[in-house]
């Protein structure tokens, strides 16, 4: 949220190209320009926060890779349909956001765990952080959990996110976007990303969505209109899949 640039050489300034890390063994490393830099100077917070080092591996053992899982148990009611569960309508333009989670070769994840969350209609969160004076939603607190099914699909019924200002430069709005993070069989195999909306004028402007240098790629974080499960009269639909990895990778906040 820091509105002014640091200046390179000041104190605690860090570098822009720390060194990548190693893959864990049995995975390759991304494609080349696949994936967002640790440190990207556009995306200013990144000065402040990304390694200085190479990092550090630490193995995993089998019982962390193998588990403890989420239960389906977690899930209470209305979690896959944010536009539920208080006592009126959000205000704002209805969605259905689905699709698939697939696996290097394409073949489905199934039971991961795919949460979401998104700033309201107005573009404000529900977030003791987030001090932006538009008016907060008391129908509508942006977050949502499912499970993905036998083929790897899940479903979100939600309202569009609003954009919002965030002082990373001049004149800084963030484009329309929900958050995603993905678990695995496992707690520690966590993956976060974000999703786009097509033709969104702000996209050119915006330092995250800019972070993944392969154009391929960056738009693989915008969805497509998705007219086969839209809702006549109620909701516009958007389909967004996820491949953990290989060539089609979805590019992975870091």
């Amino acid at each position: 949220m820091n509105r002014d640039k640091p200046p390179q050489n000041a104190p605690g300034a860090l570098p822009r190209n720390p060194l990548p890390p190693e893959p864990l063994p049995g995975y390759r490393r991304p494609f080349w320009n696949t994936q967002p830099d640790y440190v990207f100077e556009p995306y200013q917070s990144t000065l402040l926060r990304g390694p200085t080092q190479p990092l550090v591996r630490i193995p995993a053992t089998p019982s962390e890779l193998t588990g403890p899982a989420f239960s389906r148990t977690i899930l209470g009611e209305h979690e896959d349909d944010l536009t539920q569960g208080h006592a009126g309508a959000p205000q704002g333009e209805r969605l259905i956001v689905s699709g698939r989670v697939l696996d290097e070769n394409g073949r489905p994840v199934r039971h991961a765990l795919v949460e979401v969350w998104q700033a309201n209609a107005a573009g404000r969160y529900l977030h003791a952080r987030d001090q932006h004076d538009a008016p907060l939603d008391p129908h509508f607190t942006g977050e949502g959990r499912v499970f993905t099914d036998e083929h790897g699909r899940y479903r979100f019924t939600t309202i569009r996110p609003g954009a919002y200002p965030w002082r990373n430069h001049y004149n800084a709005w963030r484009p329309a976007h929900i958050h995603f993070s993905l678990f695995g069989a496992g707690l520690g195999t966590r993956l976060v990303t974000q999703m786009y909306f097509p033709g969104d004028a702000l996209l050119p402007y915006d330092p995250i969505f800019n972070s993944t240098a392969d154009e391929k790629a960056r738009n693989r974080l915008v969805s497509q209109l998705d007219w086969e499960n839209a809702i006549s009269e109620i909701a516009l639909a958007y389909r967004f899949d996820i491949v953990l990895r290989g060539r089609l990778q979805t590019p992975w906040e870091k």
